[in-house]
């Protein structure tokens, strides 16, 4: 599995708290196992995501990514109401 990050994700985890930046690792590593396990949480999502897929980080931290044969690309992280505003 490849992992890519867009110039959104990038600009986003860098405003992030180191706690939020060691619960996304944390998470991946989940990801990677079984990117269904309940605990991510891992849903399709809509308006203005079409397509892309959401995972839970923290409390109300999401990180949206879409999936294409072997690539993920995450595309943004951040609160739920920042993501969708």
């Amino acid at each position: 599995m490849i992992f890519e990050y867009s110039r959104s994700f990038k600009k986003d985890y860098r405003k992030l708290s180191q706690k939020i930046k060691v619960a996304f690792g944390v998470r991946v590593e989940m990801f990677i196992l079984n990117q269904y396990n309940p605990i991510l949480n891992n849903h399709a999502i809509h308006n203005p995501y079409d397509g892309s897929r959401s995972i839970n980080i923290s409390g109300d931290i999401r990180a949206i990514y879409e999936i294409d044969e072997n690539t993920v690309t995450f595309i943004r992280i951040g609160s739920h109401s920042e993501l969708y505003k």
